[in-house]
């Protein structure tokens, strides 16, 4: 076999499924840097439609529930944001 098999395939084979609307929170957190004020995670991500296991919902929605006002580091921010929606499946319609 050479190196190049297999190339033009995916490694795992994606389901012909419907899209699941919104980003993953981790994604979010990922275009950011820690240690970091809620204001400017607002500010900047605010918008931003998140995946939970209740729907899509805006990021800024959820900061609404948060009683923190800085994060020092990612999993503390993650941990905030799962807290307020949820662990579990995302639904796909």
């Amino acid at each position: 076999m050479s190196d190049d098999d297999g190339e033009d395939e995916p490694a795992v084979e994606l389901g012909e499924g419907n899209e699941v609307e919104g980003v993953p929170i981790v994604q979010v957190s990922a275009r950011l840097m820690w240690g970091i004020e809620k204001s400017d995670i607002r500010r900047r991500e605010g918008d931003t439609v998140i995946r939970t296991p209740d729907g899509p919902r805006e990021l800024g929605e959820i900061l609404d529930e948060i009683d923190e006002t800085y994060f020092d580091r990612r999993q503390s921010f993650e941990s905030e944001v799962r807290d307020v929606i949820g662990h579990g499946p995302v639904p796909t319609e």
